[in-house]
């Protein structure tokens, strides 16, 4: 397992998986080891993954300082695995609340990325976030699975503020395009790839300048791929094309049937789709 020295000293690890040209993946969660990311779907049949354990997760060491769990405080965690690396420029795909980290690395190194890839990514960097209403409308979309009642009813519970543990894995199938066996493993892992602490400090106050971030993006040349899941709440397909119209060189996939995690819902059309907007850059 590689790994490499933070500007504060801190060791950070990354995974490499497969073979052909780097593609640096940054996880979500927020805070979530990037184990949960597997093969992207197979895309390491097209690139080289190069998957990053965020400070404090995963092989990550636990910083000296736990107010650097803060997204912008990362952003130079990202710069120096670059560095380490030894690229000029780098092909980033993110992940989920990983769009934050992502954005703000494109915000600070524009000439270092040569495409981002936001699978179904936050952008609360640029001050776009996603909303109960937000929630509520992928949900409804889900009433006729069979597990929709009792999850939309531990989703009132959460909306109301009186949610419990039990509520909180309710609702995890309405993150899921199809709640099945595979689905299930997939997020009983999440807990335990989690640092609870680091993802309750990743977005706090002075995380983000979304007025200087979107000046900066919007003067930005690189291209961009926004993944959205037809049924994910965060973001809706229709917020994904508006945060896609503040970048001069996006556009937006949504993936059909798919939810939060794309590439377990059609593993093969998730990679191939991001595989062929990466070798269009070529």
């Amino acid at each position: 397992m590689p790994t490499f020295t933070a500007p504060d000293g801190t060791q950070l690890a990354y995974h490499v998986l497969g073979e052909g040209e780097p593609l640096l993946c940054l996880p979500g969660g927020p805070m979530r080891a990037c184990a949960y990311l597997g093969d992207l779907g197979g895309l390491s049949r097209h690139r080289r993954l190069i998957k990053l354990d965020l400070r404090g997760t995963g092989d990550s060491a636990i910083p000296a300082d736990p107010a650097t769990y803060r997204c912008d405080r990362q952003v130079g965690d990202v710069e120096a695995l670059r560095a380490h690396l030894g690229l000029e420029r780098v092909d980033v795909l993110t992940h989920s609340a990983g769009g934050d980290l992502a954005l703000l690395y494109a915000a600070g190194y524009p000439r270092r990325i040569r495409s981002l890839t936001l699978v179904t990514g936050r952008a609360r960097a640029l001050g776009v976030d996603f909303t109960e209403e937000h929630r509520r409308e992928a949900a409804a979309l889900r009433k006729a699975e069979p597990w929709y009642d009792a999850a939309h009813a531990a989703y009132e519970r959460v909306w109301a503020g009186s949610a419990s543990d039990a509520d909180w894995d309710a609702i995890t199938p309405f993150f899921y395009g199809r709640w099945d066996a595979n689905a299930e493993a997939h997020a009983a892992t999440d807990v335990e790839q989690t640092n609870q602490e680091a993802a309750d400090r990743y977005a706090a106050p002075g995380a983000f300048h979304p007025a200087e971030a979107r000046a900066a993006v919007a003067a930005w040349d690189a291209r961009v791929l926004l993944l959205a899941g037809a049924l994910d709440s965060g973001p809706l397909p229709r917020v994904a094309a508006a945060i896609a119209e503040l970048f001069p060189r996006a556009e937006l996939t949504v993936q059909p049937d798919a939810g939060h995690f794309p590439w377990l819902d059609d593993p093969r059309g998730f990679s191939e789709t991001v595989a062929a907007f990466l070798d269009r850059g070529k």
